[in-house]
């Protein structure tokens, strides 16, 4: 069934429609979109669905279990902790690369996982989309858990307001305008009526926040936090307060959490869908195999530093190799059938921490090119950002 569903929609395939579709998506929001959307949705076939699902509830019994926590005490940078800390990340994702096992079977790889907050609005709408303008099943949906469109934006909205009015709740970005994601912000504002605000205009009072709103300030009391401290620091944006203050405010998610579950958990995970990962500090020998190896920076975002094509010498010249580690090699499988080739794919899997983790919903990346970012993908079709569709 599902290769008949990739047939048909090849077959049926029109550029028309793809520019009519993307004119939608740019013109429905506040923003368009600052990336390239892929031509096609993906389809799932069954068993790489319940794959998908058992790897990703193991690597949640993992995350969740307090030893994991104990051993992932120092991921967060002491310059860069920030007091009270949730219980629990409000939202997490994992991503996995679709490869193939010992028999030539497709199987999920771990690449990466967060415990961050991406693209959740922006992915509703997309959704919609390809079902508005494709032919694809009714009874196929993007979400898992027979979750409906209204059960999503249920539980997302509830665990972003937390109660709380929504005008004393904002989505904190550093530069939002200059965000290639800007599009998932005002999709999380139409689905929850948060506002967003830029970092830098946020005003602190005794320790509590606030943000003006046609002239009038507005206390917060919950933020969406979309802050990423390294593009934070990179960028060197002066503020008005610090996030290591002791604030009456909460965060959904807590920023330590984004150094809790990131790059520093790969090693400290196990399974037949977790690859091999190393702190490279801790390693006395180098493998001799290093083509099978990346390297990818503890501290970094969107794919930045990982370098694929290994030798000695890069890793003998790394002065703070506390920084870094060693992730056994994914070989992607091309796939995506194409009318211009076959594409690989990754699927980032995304939760929502309500009582219990719960999976709603997916997102996916298509890619002809060595890596899946935009830079390894130039001038090249049926790529960019999708959505997988499932019975």
């Amino acid at each position: 069934m599902i290769n008949y569903l990739r047939e048909k929609f090849n077959t049926e395939f029109s550029v028309g429609t793809y520019n009519q579709f993307l004119n939608k998506l740019n013109s429905i929001l506040s923003y368009p979109t600052g990336f390239r959307v892929a031509e096609t949705p993906v389809f799932l076939p069954p068993d790489l669905k319940e794959k998908l699902i058992t790897a990703g509830t193991r690597i949640v019994e993992q995350i969740s279990n307090k030893n994991f926590l104990k051993l992932s005490g120092n991921a967060v940078p002491e310059s860069l902790f920030v007091p009270n800390q949730t219980e629990n990340p409000e939202f997490f994702q994992i991503d996995f690369a679709i490869s193939e096992d010992d028999e030539g079977e497709l199987t999920p790889k771990l690449v990466e996982l967060q415990g961050f907050p991406s693209m959740y609005g922006y992915q509703y709408y997309l959704s919609k989309l390809y079902k508005e303008f494709f032919r694809i099943p009714e009874e196929m949906t993007s979400y898992f858990g027979n979750y409906s469109d209204k059960d999503f934006i249920d539980i997302f909205k509830k665990t972003i307001l937390n109660g709380n009015n929504p005008e004393e709740v904002i989505l904190l970005e550093i530069e939002p305008l200059l965000q290639k994601t800007r599009i998932d912000f005002s999709a999380t504002e139409k689905l929850t009526g948060i506002k967003t605000v830029a970092v830098s205009q946020i005003k602190k009072h005794g320790n509590k926040l606030f943000y003006n709103c046609g002239g009038r300030e507005i206390r917060i009391k919950r933020i969406y936090n979309r802050v990423i401290f390294d593009e934070l620091i990179k960028k060197n944006i002066k503020l008005n307060f610090d996030f290591s203050d002791d604030l009456d405010v909460q965060f959904a998610c807590h920023p330590n959490w984004y150094f809790l579950i990131s790059k520093f958990s790969l090693p400290l995970l196990n399974g037949k869908f977790v690859p091999k990962s190393y702190y490279l500090n801790d390693l006395k020998i180098l493998p001799d195999n290093l083509d099978n190896y990346v390297l990818k920076p503890l501290y970094s975002f969107a794919g930045s530093g990982v370098i694929i094509d290994l030798n000695k010498d890069i890793l003998n010249k790394i002065t703070d190799k506390e920084n870094y580690i060693l992730q056994e090699k994914i070989n992607y499988k091309p796939v995506i059938s194409t009318p211009e080739g076959k594409s690989k794919m990754e699927i980032r899997l995304m939760y929502i921490w309500d009582k219990e983790p719960v999976l709603v919903h997916n997102l996916v990346r298509l890619s002809k090119g060595k890596m899946i970012g935009v830079d390894f993908n130039k001038n090249k079709t049926w790529v960019g950002s999708s959505i997988a569709f499932h019975f």
